[in-house]
Order: structure tokens, then C-alpha cells, then sequence
């Protein structure tokens, strides 16, 4: 998710990247149904607070659905809702979730992709 390393500046000087809070938080309840809300927060860079607003949002507009195991959440997301704006609705958030992670390690600094298998 956003660090300093890979976070483009804008001529002002804040830090941007190509996607918004809410997706961050789709690709770790994506790739961890059960992350803790906590953890969440921790790798995308924001408040605990701020990813349960997130959370409740996504929720409220069918993205995501919130179970109780035990004393724990899990999380499962609508891969087939489509996506929000304008420009990309005939897109479901599936698709951007296959995109990002299709390559990924987890996003942790400095890890390195995990090897593709050669097809048979």
C-alpha cells in the first residue's frame, strides 16, 4: 500500500496514489478475509477508525458482507458488484482485485513476487 518509496508527489508536495482508501481496503480483506480492521489500517496507512467507516460503506453498498466467527469478523467481498464511477461500472471489482493481485506478495516492502509456474 502507500509508503513514502512509492507514493507519487503532487507539485505541492502530498503524496497520491492511482487508488482510492476503499480499494486498499478491498485488496487486504481480499487477500485476508480475516485481517483485523487494526491490521488493515496499519498497511493501508490509515486510522483504525477511518477503515471502519470504509468498512461500513462497502457494506452498505453491497461490496462487502461482515460474519462472525467465534470473537472475530470475516469478511467476504461481491466479486461480481461493479465498480462505482462512471468510467468504469461495466468493470467489477472482481476484475481489479484478479489485476492487482495477480502478481502480488502481500504488498509488504521489499518482498519479492512469488514465482509463476511454467504452463504444462
Amino acid at each position: 500500500m502507500p509508503t513514502e518509496r512509492n507514493a507519487i508527489r503532487s507539485p505541492a508536495g502530498a503524496p497520491w496514489t492511482f487508488l482510492t482508501n476503499h480499494s486498499h481496503v478491498l485488496i487486504c480483506i481480499g487477500r485476508n478475509p480475516r485481517m483485523r480492521l487494526r491490521d488493515v489500517a496499519e498497511r493501508v496507512g490509515i486510522t483504525e477508525r477511518a477503515v471502519q467507516r470504509i468498512v461500513r460503506e462497502l457494506g452498505e453498498a453491497g461490496v462487502l458482507e461482515r460474519h462472525r466467527e467465534g470473537r472475530n469478523n470475516v469478511y467476504r467481498l461481491n466479486r461480481g458488484a461493479p465498480l462505482r464511477h462512471p468510467l468504469e461500472s461495466h468493470h467489477q471489482i472482481g476484475e481489479l482485485l484478479d489485476l492487482i493481485n495477480r502478481d502480488a506478495v502481500d504488498a509488504k516492502p521489499g518482498a519479492k513476487p512469488v514465482a509463476k509456474k511454467a504452463p504444462a
